[in-house]
């Protein structure tokens, strides 16, 4: 059966094909939904891509040898290792090995991920340490707030005593002129988090991909800080703080040099060559280099208001980023560990790692029709955020169930009636009016 394209619309992909069957009949089949992005193309993509098929030690699977190299480590601890070690020093060298264990089977037999850069194997074992801290939550789910602060130790003996939370409110004046430093309110803001802030919003742009959701993200983040800033002292900022440190300055900026790199990697021609094929050590090393930007990319297209099911969908996916932003305070809140904690670091850059595919997956499941079921690293990064949000729930639930002021839940609530209010105007009353209009139309016509 041969199938021929006879129909494109405004934005390249697929309106109308031309299927010959092995009978010779010709019948034509209209696609059942448009979509954002051409998921045919993104399988078959030959424009501006091109891989010479090189492969090397570095792309071949090699179970038999990693089977080898585990085995005869096995052996050397098992037979040739006769060290006297304590039962603790064993209990944590064991539970290392099986972490070891679980992490190389997944690394080696987990499927390929959306992503193929730097390597398919480093997204198996981002998948894979997905999947293990989501199990160290679910561990954590049922201790009680006690022990899961005695189980952080284990990690840092440091930790596990209550926090100093720093107030940003205080005084809001900006230029002090009653001082010898009358810029000392504005300097003492300026800290190591505006960096965080700043490269936070690059990384979440090239991972969301589309310039207004990121800046309705950064001012909705804004306003659930004044929501709870009863509950939590960390949210309490003056109000330049909010709007001009933050929102106007550092995720703004964040937000646009995140949009200048995804214009460059949507424009730049992709065309790979195997390093061994490449002459002379620059041109090795910049190939080398080169492994760590995308194999190809694909633009978001959210459309939010295209249909009720987008609308959704991406009122969704703002919830959980949200989420995934607020439980971070909230768990070094309830569980005592300090901001500058390594453990604070790498679980922001591991929910980087583990939202770039997740996001992508998400929309793939929301735009392709041929999509069933939500990816891997969706679920699991899904999973991660609700078991997160539970264990806050149990271990600070004097602090969550802190009741909003009264004006808060008025303007929330008038926010989220409007919102419901404009959903229903929008994707049925309006659509209802234009059938209505049609109608007449077709009915003056036929008069």
């Amino acid at each position: 059966m041969s199938v021929a394209l006879t129909g494109l619309n405004r934005n390249g992909r697929k309106d109308e094909l031309c299927t010959t069957s092995s009978s010779g009949f010709v019948y034509q089949q209209r696609s059942s939904r448009q979509t954002a992005h051409d998921w045919e193309e993104e399988k078959n993509r030959a424009k501006y891509f091109f891989d010479d098929g090189t492969m090397t030690f570095f792309w071949n699977t090699h179970t038999g040898l990693c089977l080898l190299v585990f085995s005869c480590f096995l052996f050397y601890v098992a037979v040739l290792e006769h060290g006297n070690f304590s039962s603790e020093y064993n209990m944590k060298r064991g539970l290392t090995a099986v972490v070891l264990v679980f992490v190389l089977f997944g690394v080696i037999h987990t499927p390929d991920g959306p992503f193929r850069r730097p390597h398919p194997a480093f997204w198996r074992l981002v998948l894979c340490l997905s999947i293990l801290y989501e199990l160290i939550l679910v561990f954590l789910l049922f201790q009680n707030v006690d022990d899961a602060r005695k189980w952080l130790r284990y990690l840092d003996p440091d930790l596990g005593k209550p926090l100093e939370e720093k107030n940003y409110g205080g005084s809001c004046i900006i230029y002090d002129s009653n001082s010898t430093d009358p810029w000392h309110n504005v300097r003492a803001k300026m800290d190591v988090f505006v960096l965080v802030h700043f490269f936070g919003w690059w990384f979440k742009t090239l991972i969301v991909r589309d310039y207004w959701l990121c800046n309705v993200l950064s001012f909705a983040f804004e306003l659930m800080e004044y929501t709870l800033e009863h509950q939590l002292p960390n949210f309490s900022e003056c109000w330049w703080d909010h709007w001009i440190m933050d929102f106007l300055g550092c995720n703004m900026a964040g937000i646009w040099l995140g949009m200048k790199t995804l214009n460059y990697l949507s424009i730049k021609p992709y065309h790979w060559r195997g390093m061994w094929k490449i002459s002379g050590y620059k041109g090795k090393l910049h190939r080398v280099l080169l492994q760590f930007t995308p194999h190809r990319w694909t633009d978001f297209d959210w459309r939010p208001t295209g249909s009720l099911k987008r609308w959704l969908g991406t009122l969704g996916l703002c919830v959980i980023i949200l989420l995934t932003e607020l439980n971070t305070f909230y768990l070094k809140y309830v569980l005592w560990v300090p901001p500058p904690h390594l453990l604070c670091f790498l679980r922001l850059v591991f929910s980087i790692l583990w939202g770039g595919p997740a996001i992508y997956e998400y929309f793939q499941f929301m735009d392709d029709p041929k999509c069933k079921r939500v990816g891997q690293q969706a679920w699991m990064l899904s999973s991660i955020i609700i078991t997160e949000l539970l264990i806050i729930m149990k271990f600070g639930w004097d602090t969550v169930s802190k009741p909003l002021p009264r004006s808060i839940t008025v303007l929330w609530f008038l926010g989220i009636l409007g919102l419901t209010l404009w959903t229903f105007w929008h994707f049925y009353v309006t659509r209802w009016l234009i059938k209505l209009s049609q109608q007449a139309n077709k009915q003056d016509h036929t008069d």
